[in-house]
């Protein structure tokens, strides 16, 4: 058994080992109900007004759709082949952890156009609080009239998640129509919001 501090309500708490001497170590309070750590240290988090993801990083929980807020705005270098949209997320909850791609799907009058991933994804980083992140969306110049489709919006996904935010589409009124296999839409990691990802 390893002592601990007292919790700040006053009820004394102790550490011990779980079933087996490698077995986790488990919060035991003045009622001998034992604890996970984890949940341990969340609850005297909690109790003390401090985010439960407060700590080291293997403590903070993914960024999740409600508590990120998501702008697009055109972000075209003058002179360039391809076309850029920029995507930012901000952080309007808790630090949380973000790695790889985004899912992008262009709304169009022809049903929606998935992106395709571009580049190596991103490797797991903390956005902190009141912080944003951006990637960039590319796509190719020249698509009018017959060749190209019109774009009604735009739908973004963050990483891992599953519920989408819907966006105003910034880039140009339309995208080339694809012939046959793959897409003419790219997105680049979470953090590359440049030309090309």
């Amino acid at each position: 058994m390893v002592g601990c501090a007292n919790r700040h309500d006053g009820a004394a708490c102790a550490l011990e080992r779980g079933p087996g001497e490698g077995g986790p170590l488990l919060a035991r309070g003045a009622h001998g109900a034992g604890l996970g750590l984890s949940r341990f240290v969340t609850r005297i988090r909690r109790s003390r007004g401090e985010p439960a993801g407060a700590g080291d990083n293997g403590s903070i929980g993914k960024c999740r759709t409600d508590d990120l807020r998501a702008t697009a705005q055109d972000a075209t270098i003058s002179g360039d082949d391809e076309l850029t949209v920029m995507v930012t997320f901000k952080n309007i909850g808790h630090n949380c952890t973000m790695s790889g791609f985004a899912g992008v799907d262009l709304q169009t009058a022809k049903g929606p156009l998935s992106a395709e991933r571009l580049g190596a994804p991103a490797d797991p980083f903390v956005l902190k609080s009141d912080k944003s992140v951006s990637f960039g969306v590319t796509y190719p110049n020249g698509a009018t009239g017959d060749y190209g489709v019109k774009v009604t919006g735009l739908r973004v996904t963050p990483p891992g998640e599953t519920r989408t935010i819907t966006l105003s589409w910034p880039g140009t009124p339309t995208v080339p129509v694809v012939d046959g296999a793959g897409s003419p839409i790219n997105v680049g990691p979470m953090g590359g919001a440049g030309q090309g990802g």
